[in-house]
């Protein structure tokens, strides 16, 4: 079975009923997403006003698994940022497609511009919307 690798964009997507939350949800069961883009969902919705323990029990009901970041995660996740630059990829980006690559799987995510340089990278993809 292909991995499956949140982005933070289809979390949030799943999370808020936005277009694209059926792929999502249809993809949950087994999928993982790094801390870092687990620290941007978490972002986001603090920034909109939500307390970390809210965030907390959203994010738990829907049973992805949290990858831990290391220092080889780190330093590949690193190496994209001149490849991605001009896709205007965030860190969150390039962990989530670094996870994506170290784990031969498909990253699913909202986020087009990854459209431009998922074959550079050597990357699957599946949008959402």
């Amino acid at each position: 079975m292909t991995a499956v690798i949140l982005d933070s964009s289809a979390l949030i997507a799943w999370l808020r009923g936005e277009p694209g939350a059926a792929t999502v949800e249809a993809r949950l069961v087994g999928a993982v997403i790094s801390d870092v883009n687990l620290a941007e969902v978490i972002g986001y919705y603090v920034r909109k006003g939500a307390k970390p323990d809210e965030v907390r029990l959203m994010i738990g009901e829907s049973h992805v698994t949290r990858v831990a970041t290391d220092e080889t995660l780190a330093f590949q996740a690193g190496a994209l940022a001149k490849i991605t630059a001009a896709a205007g990829l965030s860190l969150g980006d390039r962990f989530c497609l670094a996870l994506t690559k170290r784990e031969n799987g498909i990253a699913i995510t909202a986020d087009r511009a990854w459209v431009n340089i998922c074959s550079t990278i050597q990357v699957e993809i599946e949008l959402i919307r």
